[in-house]
């Protein structure tokens, strides 16, 4: 256990913290709450019972805070898989419908995106249910509307 930052501190719990949440900056941008030494990107917002505060803090130290390094290694690494396939979404093979709309099925998705008047939309059926999901704005460009999906459907298989 480091001698530094949050960790020295009389008053705050060392164990039992619980990760409530978990957000990728893009790039290190913050610094870890607990350590206060390490520049983080991948945020882990852990909280405990008996401290007023959420404290965003780096995978390390959200490891021994909930004693659980393994789970926030594992947040940390869905998050960059997520990130690099959001990356390679639009140079999918999309197919292309005989009215023109783009389609891909995956995931237990079939997702359509189409152009309307003012810009492009989408529609996303769970194919285990027939229940389709409709975008809720319109996007400037094709593309947008696919990374839209793509955000609609990580959304869709998380809730």
């Amino acid at each position: 256990m480091s001698s530094f930052g949050k960790w020295s501190q009389e008053g705050v719990p060392k164990k039992g913290w619980t990760c409530i949440g978990f957000e990728d900056l893009g790039e290190p941008s913050a610094q870890c709450e607990m350590c206060e030494n390490q520049d983080i990107r991948y945020v882990h917002q852990m909280q405990h019972p008996d401290y007023p505060h959420i404290l965003d803090c780096g995978c390390v130290c959200a490891g021994k805070m909930e004693e659980d390094y393994a789970a926030a290694s594992k947040r940390e690494s869905d998050s960059k898989n997520l990130s690099q396939r959001r990356t390679r979404w639009l140079t999918r093979k999309w197919n292309v419908s005989q009215s023109g709309n783009h389609y891909l099925k995956t995931d237990g998705f079939h997702i359509v995106v189409f152009e309307k008047p003012g810009g492009w939309s989408g529609t996303i059926t769970r194919l285990s249910t027939g229940v389709a999901t409709q975008a809720r704005r319109l996007y400037e460009t094709k593309d947008k509307a696919k990374l839209g999906a793509f955000d609609g459907m990580i959304w869709l298989k998380t809730h």
